[in-house]
């Protein structure tokens, strides 16, 4: 498998980004949800925000790269072909994660530099991005929580796209995004 994505196939590096993507960013969901059951100010709950910071930064920065290993291949070609409405909202939903993939994070660091809080990498401290403000702050976490809640809903559509493309269409949309074909 070649890494550079061709009109017959994926490129392994493009899968890959896929399916490392989908694991950060269930783990950044995973690890939001489960910080709200734990107690403020407990160890538990701030490890669970450090590891969703980290992640949700992890993300940020690894999404770059998965951009330009997608613009430096080809699209695939889907078998049998998409009618227009689904090639069109199939391009809607993609651009729409990736744009999910950059801003959330970038949200998330704009509400901690605004909360005067500490932005952890893995242990690094990042720069404040803007100074304190913390009515700012509580409107940037907002925004944060309410596309956080809309990648649900996109990262639901997506699945159940590529259930119903590999099972009801049988066409070959899901097998070009697995390692083996």
């Amino acid at each position: 498998m070649r890494w550079k994505s061709t009109q017959a196939s994926y490129g392994w590096a493009a899968v890959a980004f896929h399916w490392l993507m989908l694991g950060l960013i269930a783990a950044v969901y995973a690890f939001m949800e489960f910080k709200s059951i734990t107690p403020k100010g407990s160890p538990g709950r701030e490890t669970m925000a450090f590891w969703h910071y980290s992640l949700g930064l992890l993300v940020f920065t690894l999404v770059w790269l998965r951009l330009a290993v997608r613009l430096l291949g080809e699209g695939p070609v889907i078998t049998p072909a998409l009618s227009r409405w689904q090639a069109i909202l199939s391009r809607v939903v993609q651009w729409a994660l990736y744009a999910l993939m950059a801003t959330l994070p970038l949200l998330g660091w704009l509400t901690l530099s605004a909360r005067g809080a500490t932005v952890p990498l893995f242990g690094l401290e990042l720069p404040a991005l803007i100074a304190k403000n913390p009515d700012l702050a509580k409107q940037l976490k907002e925004v944060h929580e309410t596309l956080a809640t809309v990648g649900y809903f996109l990262i639901g559509l997506h699945a159940v796209a590529a259930l119903y493309h590999h099972y009801l269409r049988r066409d070959n949309t899901l097998r070009l995004m697995w390692f083996t074909r």
